[in-house]
């Protein structure tokens, strides 16, 4: 009798031991469908690469150089050659100054952010910024003209 015991608890065992171990698989099988659904372990098929042609870092597009978006003009390549090398164009963009302001916006950052010396490419770089970025005359809104004003009471 003792021995059909034994026999009884090692079968008892064995399944008990059977059905944790394919709960275990269950769980992790469902964990991993959770983090990776698309199953990228076991997919054998090689992807295709997408192959995009390269844009032209030249392109201009209605008069604005689509990659930096600054104005197309005479020097432009140099403007972005000497100034979006250390930061965006959008700051050249939404400054405007006439030649004395251009001149001391590029002393500053000679002085102060290390900017090189531009040589003789300095004055066709203040050219093209005066020509496409000059201070602006007028404000945010015109000057209200013809206006009936009254008291209030």
């Amino acid at each position: 009798m003792e021995k059909e015991q034994v026999e009884l608890v090692r079968k008892i065992y064995r399944i008990t031991l059977g059905i944790l171990s394919m709960t275990l698989l269950l769980a992790v099988a469902i964990v991993y469908i959770q983090i990776d659904p698309a199953l990228k372990l076991f997919n054998n098929k090689e992807e295709i690469a997408q192959v995009t042609p390269p844009e032209d870092d030249d392109l201009i597009e209605n008069g604005i150089h689509v990659r930096t978006g600054l104005k197309d003009g005479e020097s432009l390549m140099l403007v972005v050659q000497n100034c979006t090398a250390c930061h965006s164009a959008k700051i050249i963009i939404q400054n405007k100054a006439d030649r004395e302001g251009w001149k001391s916006i590029i002393k500053w950052m000679q002085e102060t952010q290390s900017l090189w010396e531009l040589g003789e490419n300095e004055d066709k770089i203040i050219d093209y910024l005066v020509t496409n970025y000059p201070p602006q005359k007028k404000g945010r809104r015109a000057v209200l003209t013809d206006i009936e004003w009254y008291e209030l009471e």
